[in-house]
Order: C-alpha cells, then sequence, then structure tokens
C-alpha cells in the first residue's frame, strides 16, 4: 500500500483510529479528520514513529456541509481511499420527544456523510481511481420500534453507497458497504451487548482492510448478522408490527 493514502473522516471514533493503525500498519499514508482535530495531534506523531508513513490532521464537521467542498480542496492529497466512520447512536425514547435531536441524528449519520462523499466522489471520477468505504449499520436493514431514528439514517446510507457504487464502477472506483453489527465502542459502553454478536473496533478495522485488499461490496463483519437480518427481513409485516424489537 506504499504511495497510498487514507482519509478517516470521524477520526476520533474507536474505529476510526483503529482503521488508522490497521491502515498505516499495512504502509498507507494517513489523513485523519474530525472536530477539534488537535487531539489528533498525538495520534499522527505516534503513526509516523510507529510505522514511517505521512500522517495529518484536519478540522472537519459532518454537520457544517457548507465547508465540505473547501475541506475536500483544502487536504495535501486527494486520498486514494476514504473511509467514514462518523455515527452517533443516539437515544431512541428522548429524540421521539425532542425532534431536533432526532433530526441531528438523521443529518450526522447520513446527510453529512453523502455531502463529503459527494464531492470526493465527483474527484474519485474524474481521476479514475479510488475506493469510498462507508460504515452503515444492520439497524437500516428493517425499521425497528426500538431504534427507528438511527436505523432510517443508516437505512439511507446504504442507499446511498449501493447507488454510488453502481455509478462509478464504469470509472474504476469501488465503493464498499460495511455492516459490523455490535461493536463495543466507547457509544456503546451503556448497553450490555451479547458477546456472540458483538466485535470490537480492531477486528472491525481488519475486516474493513481485508475487504478493502478484495474490492468486496457488503460485508458484515461478524456473517452471524448476515443471516440474522435476513431472517428478521422474512417476517411479514403484520407479525413484525406486533413484534418488540
Amino acid at each position: 500500500m506504499k504511495g497510498k493514502t487514507l482519509l478517516v473522516l470521524g477520526a476520533k471514533s474507536d474505529i476510526g483510529i483503529a482503521l488508522a493503525y490497521k491502515f498505516a500498519k499495512e504502509g498507507c499514508n494517513i489523513q485523519l479528520a474530525a472536530r477539534n482535530s488537535e487531539t489528533l495531534k498525538d495520534d499522527c506523531s505516534d503513526i509516523k514513529i510507529r510505522y514511517n508513513v505521512d500522517a495529518t490532521f484536519h478540522e472537519f464537521d459532518a454537520l457544517d456541509i457548507n465547508s465540505h467542498e473547501s475541506f475536500v480542496s483544502s487536504l495535501p492529497k486527494l486520498p486514494s481511499i476514504v473511509i467514514s466512520s462518523i455515527g452517533i447512536l443516539g437515544n431512541q425514547k428522548e429524540n421521539e420527544k425532542d425532534i431536533h435531536k432526532a433530526i441531528e441524528i438523521i443529518r450526522t449519520n447520513f446527510e453529512g456523510i453523502v455531502s463529503v462523499f459527494s464531492y470526493l466522489a465527483n474527484d474519485f471520477q474524474s481521476r479514475g481511481s479510488g475506493t469510498i468505504i462507508g460504515i452503515s449499520s444492520v439497524a437500516g436493514n428493517r425499521g425497528r420500534g426500538s431504534n427507528y431514528i438511527y436505523g432510517s439514517a443508516k437505512a439511507g446510507f446504504s442507499t446511498f453507497l449501493s447507488g454510488l457504487r453502481n455509478r462509478l464502477y464504469p470509472y474504476g472506483v469501488d465503493v464498499i458497504t460495511v455492516k459490523p453489527g455490535f461493536v463495543r465502542t466507547k457509544m456503546t459502553s451503556h448497553i450490555n451487548l451479547p458477546k456472540l454478536l458483538t466485535t470490537n473496533p480492531n477486528k472491525v478495522a481488519k475486516s474493513i482492510y481485508l475487504a478493502y485488499k478484495y474490492r468486496k461490496n457488503i460485508i458484515y463483519v461478524k456473517s452471524i448478522w448476515k443471516y440474522i437480518m435476513k431472517f428478521i427481513q422474512l417476517i411479514p409485516e403484520s407479525i413484525f408490527k406486533r413484534m418488540k424489537l
């Protein structure tokens, strides 16, 4: 991967940092982007020393869509690969009452990423190469009462990635959709997650690297989720609407 450059959006997340280290270990130069990006300075220094690659940090706000075009043009180099690990789960019950918070969940998980990906997609298409990787969620496979606000944003994001993959294929640009399932991170630390269905950021990063290497389209980090969600999607709506999920 020498000579390749990876841009990580949402680089302060546990998965974002794990991705940076994994790809740097494989010889990839790293661009870390997040809000309050100064806090990524130490990670950049460590990556440079540890793996002898270039590493830079950049200010990026997913919700400030008016800044996204200038953000992309200000990067020291157009990346070879971009990965978004941006995401906030929110609290479904609270967000049902506070509509402004609900909209923020949708904008962060969908609108903001779609915006910056669209600018990068146009540049990748013009160049005729690149890989766009979006971390979506199994929550987007079917709407459930317990998390449909977050899930609806991820459903939209998965559909966006599918269409983008179809659009960019003739131009030599790969688009990968990643569905991790449960991941033990700061975002999920308050949830009691079942061990069988739960992975960790390092395993997610390894799976994403392999998906990039072998040019996959859609991956489930833990394959069991593929079968769980297929079963859930087969349940008739007349029955599904009565279930507590």
